[in-house]
């Protein structure tokens, strides 16, 4: 999807679409199904193009003047921003993604015009999925004196910690901690 836009014809309506748009809907119903004839003034629809055909804005959020947008305002009001006398805002749906108002079971409530979460989170090592670190070592007597390239081994003499051969143990789990809490974070 590349656009977010919303239906905001103020002083007339289309009687037909010259232009098809694509778009993504939810519906929920108990009886048959039929094809919408006409959006409903404030509907938002997700495209797959990067402009806003004739009848719709761009979910940017944008100011739009009350004056002529009177319907449209009746029913944003000043939800998504402006200062309610001159102007109001279109949602800003740029690197969000939508979730209902209200609080379903077991979840947080959400007001309408909400916003939350960030685009880019770095998780925090309490977030992390719990995790080990193995470290490998040589159960032979250790050759070499210098850690760089090299593993633990069987220490006899004490310049000679480290070997230069192939790992063939695994040292003790106490040896590193395990890492990560999995713990959830904030995401929306």
């Amino acid at each position: 999807m590349r656009n977010c836009i919303v239906r905001n014809l103020s002083t007339s309506k289309l009687k037909t679409m010259k232009k098809f748009i694509l778009s993504l809907t939810v519906l929920l119903s108990v009886t048959n199904l039929k094809a919408q004839a006409e959006p409903y003034l404030g509907q938002i629809a997700f495209v797959a193009f990067t402009f806003a055909p004739k009848g719709w804005a761009e979910c940017n959020g944008q100011l739009l003047p009350i004056s002529q947008n009177t319907a449209l305002f009746s029913l944003l009001g000043t939800t998504y921003g402006g200062n309610g006398q001159t102007t109001f805002a279109l949602p800003d749906m740029r690197g969000r993604v939508l979730i209902h108002n209200g609080q379903g079971n077991g979840l947080s409530n959400y007001e309408l015009g909400q916003t939350g979460g960030t685009e880019n989170h770095t998780l925090t090592i309490a977030e992390m999925p719990q995790h080990i670190h193995n470290v490998n070592a040589v159960s032979a007597e250790g050759n070499q004196n210098v850690p760089t390239g090299n593993l633990p081994a069987n220490t006899k003499a004490l310049d000679k910690e480290y070997a230069d051969s192939t790992a063939n143990t695994t040292m003790n789990l106490g040896m590193i901690s395990p890492a990560g809490g999995s713990q959830p974070h904030e995401n929306r």
